[in-house]
């Protein structure tokens, strides 16, 4: 199916790209998305897929907007202080990129609805820095066969990587990373985080998304970790950990002390 010349000439400088085309653009059309959590990560993932022509997302979170945000999530302003950050998120969203449909939900994801919200996605990102949430999220996609792009930003550093056991069914998962055992923080109130930093991840979160959707190949099975004041990428390979309660039963490869992360890095999804 062709695009029409109204949005030939808005999404003309990507659909120049050979591995977008027309056709790309169309299935972007086509995409339906969710991204749960609109702090820092899920404004800017939001915003770039919605600009992209990404058709329908989906934006969970029922927390909101308080005055300590305002520095990483740029969707919002002093006037929004106390509004919900997924309902206000869709509002500015809308107004912007009106091609896109884009809902609200203002309720946490739980274990009562996380199947009924996740399942017919075609892609998730996890843009929380609950690590409960986060566990929920993973075990959600891989009962549904959704694949998920989970991201993550503490003081200096960020992490992300791919879960999608569909393409990779050897690659480790989130619970592979983190175990539920793990002696960890469970929120990430007190660490503290550069904006820009967040705007990195984001950044990267949104354009292996955009690379999945339009079947342009991407590395499952490695966890990359970004040094912001080395200005590093550092990659280890993440291998299904046959201890794992959530997707175990293959034989584990043991892990380099490089490829054990730093708890810390659990923590920010931008809240």
């Amino acid at each position: 199916m062709s695009v029409s010349n109204a949005d030939f000439l808005r999404y003309s400088r990507q659909i120049l790209l050979p591995d977008v085309g027309e056709t790309g653009q169309f299935d972007l059309f086509q995409a339906h998305v969710a991204i749960v959590g609109v702090g820092g990560l899920g404004n800017l993932v939001a915003q770039y897929l919605a600009a992209a022509g990404v058709g329908k997302l989906t934006l969970i979170d029922d927390d909101k907007i308080e005055l300590s945000n305002l520095p990483r999530q740029l969707l919002f302003s002093d006037k929004d202080i106390g509004e919900y950050k997924s309902a206000t998120a869709v509002l500015k969203l809308s107004n912007a990129y009106p091609g896109c449909n884009l809902q609200a939900v203002t309720d946490k994801l739980s274990e009562h609805n996380r199947q009924d919200l996740l399942a017919h996605m075609e892609l998730v990102f996890d843009c929380t820095d609950d690590f409960g949430t986060r566990q929920l999220i993973n075990l959600t996609c891989l009962q549904v066969k959704a694949p998920l792009i989970t991201a993550a930003v503490a003081n200096f550093s960020g992490q992300i990587f791919m879960v999608d056991m569909e393409s990779a069914p050897d690659s480790g998962c989130y619970a592979c990373l983190f175990p539920q055992d793990s002696h960890i923080s469970q929120t990430c109130q007190s660490v503290g985080v550069l904006g820009p930093m967040v705007g990195v991840m984001a950044s990267m979160q949104a354009l292996l998304g955009m690379n999945l959707l339009l079947g342009i190949p991407v590395p499952t099975g490695k966890l990359l970790r970004f040094d912001g004041r080395a200005m590093q990428w550092r990659e280890a390979s993440l291998s299904r950990d046959l201890q794992c309660h959530v997707c175990g039963g293959r034989v584990e490869q043991p892990r380099s002390q490089s490829q054990i992360p730093d708890s810390s890095l659990l923590c920010e999804g931008g809240h």
